[in-house]
């Protein structure tokens, strides 16, 4: 690359961070000096044609090609392109401190939502959600019964090249950070079996009197995607406490929701290893879900509560005191933690090991505090080696994955795979090809062959809107396996059995 298209492609990144906010004025030779140093470059002419920094992508594509061609990057992939890109995106970051100043002083002198939506905005502009891949994200809306349930294929995580898989593998094994949740995080370089983190700010925060920390996830599967994590490395656990925790957050930022996974394998998280939970600007469809049955404790008349008309089994309760929440929800857990009911098939554990747990969610709507506790149970049997609350094998070649926090709520996120399969399954559908002779779609052919039939007319106009709503109704089957009493006669009377242990009756 010509030393005139490198020096503009670095004037191009100054002058994006200057119009971002990134860099103020007096910013701009330092952060050029920085970026020039990473490239490994002692020299700088100014270029002639004006530099309008308004493609972030494009400006990183060519220094990218550069660092490539001098030989700086250890291998022309994804995965070395991520870590170096971060290494330049962090020439013209702000120092933690400073970005946490102005991130309170936001809340104090404007508004919580004013300090969230500054520190969203940096945290894109940053490029540590890197917002050209968000919207390769596939994204649509499915109606059912319970809802319009929201289904995302999510494109936006980088797959792996074999190389950088097998450099993985063989990277020596690093105690540090100990996770991606941990505060160490903060501005390190990365690895190739660790992604670089050298533009992520986090901002300290304090929960049930320790310190924590607010973040934002990468890849944002939707509105204000936060994550919120325990300062030390300690596990998941759901507890009373975890309710002050969440109600802690909720009183700090009204305007987002605060939500747990569960604290066991199948029905939990992906990493169960630090504490943190999850959150956001957003209304899933579980929040907008009715009550379909009130009930009603004696001690507890000013909290309403009831089931949710929901697949999966949620407990909504409300009140205008958290506190009062937090109490009756830890009366709700510990009932359920050593709740068994044979006819129900729920066991609280078998040969020593606990099944049941909670997730749950947190949020203020109005004047009024609302704490949703979803019941889950990870018993495996031989007819459901993954989990008997778990999406049911005749579902895997949609998701086989857990449910975790983000699914309970109503929203899917799917494997990346599936955009090339229901592409694939609509061109043979279309054009009538035996689904069964492609290996990379065989296994949908069960599926279509019973849906199929309930549509008049199939086109290269509709297909794709007939595959996006039956994948959709695939999610809502998923929720319902997922759900450890269903949406049956027999399936209610067994939640209120449980409901009726711990002292509710109906209202």
């Amino acid at each position: 690359m010509e030393s005139t298209k490198i020096y503009q492609a670095i004037e191009n990144l100054v002058q994006y961070g200057l119009k971002t906010g990134l860099l103020e004025k007096e910013d701009a030779i330092y952060a050029r000096n920085q970026i020039l140093d990473v490239l490994r470059l002692d020299e700088f002419e100014a270029p002639q044609e004006e530099c309008a920094g308004d493609d972030l992508e494009g400006t990183l594509a060519q220094l990218l090609d550069f660092a490539a061609e001098q030989g700086i990057l250890e291998e022309n992939s994804i995965v070395y392109r991520d870590l170096f890109d971060t290494r330049l995106m962090n020439c013209l970051m702000p120092r933690p401190s400073e970005i946490v100043k102005k991130f309170w002083k936001i809340y104090r002198e404007e508004s919580p939502e004013a300090a969230t939506g500054y520190y969203y905005k940096l945290s894109q502009d940053s490029d540590y959600i890197r917002r050209y891949r968000i919207v390769k994200d596939m994204k649509w809306v499915t109606k059912t019964e319970y809802g319009d349930l929201d289904i995302t294929v999510n494109l936006s995580k980088p797959e792996k090249d074999p190389k950088a898989i097998a450099a993985a593998k063989k990277a020596k094994q690093s105690g540090y950070p100990k996770c991606l949740l941990c505060m160490e995080n903060v501005g390190y370089a990365g690895r190739t079996n660790h992604p670089a983190r050298n533009n992520h700010r986090v901002i300290p925060i304090t929960i049930n009197d320790c310190g924590w920390g607010f973040q934002y996830s990468p890849y944002v599967y939707y509105n204000e995607h936060c994550i919120v994590f325990n300062g030390a490395h300690t596990p998941m656990k759901i507890e009373r406490n975890t309710f002050v925790k969440l109600f802690d957050f909720v009183k700090l930022f009204p305007h987002y929701f605060l939500g747990s996974n569960a604290d066991l394998p199948i029905v939990g998280g992906s990493i169960l290893t630090h504490d943190h939970f999850q959150g956001g600007h957003y209304t899933f469809a579980m929040a907008k879900a009715p009550i379909e049955q009130y009930v009603k404790m004696e001690g507890f008349e000013d909290v309403e509560a009831g089931i949710v008309h929901w697949p999966m089994s949620v407990i909504r309760t409300r009140a205008k005191d958290a506190d009062r929440l937090i109490e009756l929800g830890d009366k709700i857990l510990a009932a359920w933690r050593s709740y068994t009911d044979e006819a129900a098939f729920v066991f609280a554990e078998t040969d020593g090991e606990p099944h049941n747990t909670i997730t749950p969610i947190a949020r203020k709507n109005g004047e009024w505090y609302e704490l949703d506790l979803v019941l889950r149970n990870n018993i495996t049997t031989e007819e459901y080696p993954l989990g008997v609350y778990h999406p049911h094998q005749d579902l895997h070649h949609i998701k086989k994955e857990n449910i975790g926090l983000i699914e309970v709520m109503g929203l899917a996120v799917l494997p990346s795979r599936l955009k090339e399969e229901l592409a694939l399954l609509a061109e043979y559908i279309v054009e009538k090809k035996d689904i069964r002779s492609n290996e990379k779609i065989e296994k949908h052919a069960d599926w279509v062959d019973t849906f199929l039939p309930s549509y008049e007319a199939v086109t290269a106009e509709n297909i794709d809107a007939i595959l996006k709503q039956e994948v959709g109704k695939v999610f809502a089957r998923v929720l319902e396996d997922a759900g450890v009493y269903k949406c049956t006669e027999e399936g209610r009377a067994g939640f209120m059995r449980f409901l009726a242990s711990v002292g509710f009756v109906k209202a």
